[in-house]
């Protein structure tokens, strides 16, 4: 990866989560990544464009850890005595809102970017949750979520090589996603306790995610320049003109969208949209003769 455990690692001072006290506050957590593994079905999609065979190779292996990481989370949340529910909007936004239209918007946006966020978030629960069988799952999956940045990682940089319209694109867009983190941190902010030893660090927490996603973009070339030297205008300037082309790239979407947001216009399901009224999530159990503390990944 580009960016090291080291640079991507918030100092939380040796605050920890305790999963009693603290057991509503895991709870939303942990919905939050249920969440996000469930978009792993988006994979799939992105089998029909991949530009060669280890590409294709690399997704289809991807598509089965994303469906492991569910069963590692609902593992989790059943030894915690945890229940499914909803995301928050934020976290659906830039999980699926932000769905790539293209090989080079999926790989930059959703692998390099959008994993690189969950992978910090990774880290953060492996660092101050006092729960080992959970920490222990997580430090598993985490090498597959690396895995996944690093291969965003270096096909963005492939994608991008001579073609300046397509860096300016894939910066506007990114600079969307690091506004949806700016609202999570809003949102945290005013909701979580100034004297909490872990939940008083997150706006700080998701300040460095920012932080750590403008590096990125610096060292794969999305980026030639650090942000605070684009003024508000420069900025303002890329995403309408990642948006511009995005719409001209799918006339017959824009010309429909206003169509799709009223309440009454049909349309189809996806599994982001119906999961917590699958039976394998809303009826989970460990597997027949597998202690809760034993819980293992997959």
């Amino acid at each position: 990866m580009l960016l090291t455990r080291e640079e991507m690692t918030f100092d939380f001072q040796g605050g920890k989560l305790d999963p009693v006290r603290d057991k509503a506050f895991i709870e939303w957590s942990m919905n939050q990544f249920l969440y996000g593994e469930m978009t792993g079905i988006q994979v799939g999609h992105w089998l029909y464009d991949a530009p060669d065979l280890n590409a294709a190779k690399f997704l289809a292996r991807q598509s089965l850890e994303e469906m492991q990481h569910v069963d590692n989370f609902l593992r989790i949340m059943t030894m915690m005595d945890l229940r499914p529910g909803k995301a928050h909007w934020a976290v659906r936004f830039l999980s699926t809102g932000m769905m790539g239209g293209s090989w080079a918007e999926h790989v930059a946006l959703e692998m390099a970017q959008g994993e690189g966020f969950v992978l910090m978030a990774f880290y953060g629960v492996i660092d101050t949750l006092d729960h080992k069988p959970s920490t222990d799952i997580l430090r598993r999956a985490v090498k597959q979520e690396e895995r996944h940045v690093e291969f965003g990682e270096i096909e963005t940089r492939k994608a991008i090589e001579g073609k300046a319209w397509l860096r300016r694109r894939l910066l506007g867009l990114s600079l969307v996603s690091m506004w949806g983190v700016r609202r999570l941190a809003a949102y945290m902010g005013k909701r979580m306790p100034k004297d909490h030893p872990v939940l008083k660090f997150l706006p700080e927490f998701l300040a460095l995610s920012n932080r750590c996603a403008e590096t990125r973009l610096l060292r794969i070339g999305v980026l030639d320049r650090p942000l605070a030297e684009l003024g508000t205008l420069k900025r303002a300037a890329l995403v309408a003109e990642a948006y511009g082309g995005k719409a001209l790239g799918g006339l017959l979407s824009l010309v429909t969208l206003p169509l799709r947001l009223l309440p009454f216009w049909p349309r189809k399901k996806r599994l982001t949209d119906v999961y917590l009224d699958d039976p394998h999530v809303s009826r989970f159990e460990l597997p027949s003769g597998e202690p809760a503390e034993a819980a293992r990944a997959d």
